[in-house]
């Protein structure tokens, strides 16, 4: 199991398509990320984490906008 910022992930290596793969297992979406090397998947966690919260706060600044247009109208 590997770490970030809190977000936990697990990680299994297919030896027939020769990649590691992996899930965030504590979100309620599904965030998977793969890489050929440790150094990759490790990387490819990292980002996956990184554009999840970029997205959410993207997400959160749209809903408040929204809610802001309701309550104007």
């Amino acid at each position: 199991m590997i770490e970030y910022k809190g977000y936990l992930g697990t990680v299994e290596y297919d030896a027939q398509a020769k990649i590691f793969h992996g899930d965030i297992i504590n979100t309620r979406d599904v965030i998977t990320f793969q890489g050929t090397t440790v150094k990759e998947i490790e990387k490819a966690f990292k980002d996956s984490i990184d554009d999840y919260i970029s997205w959410c706060e993207e997400e959160k600044a749209l809903t408040n906008e929204i809610t802001l247009l309701r309550e104007i109208i």
